[in-house]
């Protein structure tokens, strides 16, 4: 009789494993986020009338607020920007577009990057290592909804945060400390994430923390989640993008910077 109960529950304690070994494997979860841009129009802005200047806003509105979705498991996640008409024509925004945030795919487990890029009508497939965040961690803590946030900070290079991206100044970046190299940047970046949602994801290129990040802000732009789906009806699906040409991230910006030098050299020739 005791050699029965004893078995009764070692078989019992085996499902009970095996039950909360499957809830972990099943937790999904989606996070909704805005984020808003503030308008840097530098010394040609201060030449500009205030109407000029809403005028201008209201023309780069699709720029500077934007919306995001992040489905999430215990391993992985995929975020993508959410489609949005222009303000003033009711089109898509082509111009930016070849320099937005493609579809990505983070693992945290195996640290890599899969990312679908459009640049110009040809499609690349970024895939590369995440790039790792040397976080400091606070003490300081804020409620973002019903969830408490702790505070950790970071700086990192605005080639790691936006290598997807282009600037004409990044065309006439300078050696300055004789490295060889032409200098880049840092971003002060501070980070709220919560621990009731235990993931080390984030939005865009954050991750690493020990909980998943509700609110981030970086040099002009702050990205803010606004609302957490955990474990949906329907399954979340996960997974990397195919298609395209196979680039890391350093050879996808010098693809990226060696159009845009082109196009410049050759409106150059054409006004000369």
């Amino acid at each position: 009789m005791k050699s029965l109960l004893l078995k009764f529950l070692a078989l019992s304690f085996i499902a009970l494993l095996s039950f909360k070994t499957g809830e972990v494997q099943q937790f999904q979860g989606k996070a909704y986020y805005f984020s808003k841009s503030k308008m840097q129009l530098g010394s040609w802005g201060a030449r500009l009338s205030e109407a000029q200047k809403k005028d201008v806003a209201a023309r780069l509105k699709n720029r500077l607020e934007k919306t995001y979705v992040l489905s999430f498991d215990k391993e992985a996640s995929v975020f993508k920007e959410e489609d949005k008409l222009d303000a003033i024509s009711g089109a898509t925004d082509s111009w930016g577009a070849n320099f937005s945030r493609g579809y990505q795919y983070k693992n945290v487990k195996d640290s890599a990057l899969v990312q679908s890029q459009e640049f110009y009508g040809k499609k690349f497939l970024v895939k590369d290592k995440l790039h790792t965040i040397e976080w400091k961690m606070g003490k300081e803590t804020k409620q973002i909804g019903q969830y408490m946030c702790f505070k950790a900070t970071a700086s990192i290079s605005q080639d790691d945060l936006a290598w997807y991206n282009f600037s004409w100044s990044d065309l006439r970046r300078k050696d300055e400390d004789g490295d060889g190299t032409p200098d880049v940047p840092m971003v002060e970046v501070e980070a709220w994430y919560t621990p009731q949602v235990p993931v080390s994801h984030g939005p865009a290129e954050y991750w690493g923390l020990p909980g998943l990040i509700l609110e981030v802000s970086a040099g002009n732009t702050t990205m803010l989640c606004s609302k957490i789906v955990i474990n949906p009806g329907e399954e979340v699906k996960i997974q990397a993008p195919k298609g395209g040409k196979e680039i890391t991230k350093s050879k996808y910006q010098e693809t990226i910077k060696g159009k845009m030098q082109e196009m410049m050299n050759n409106r150059r020739r054409r006004r000369g």
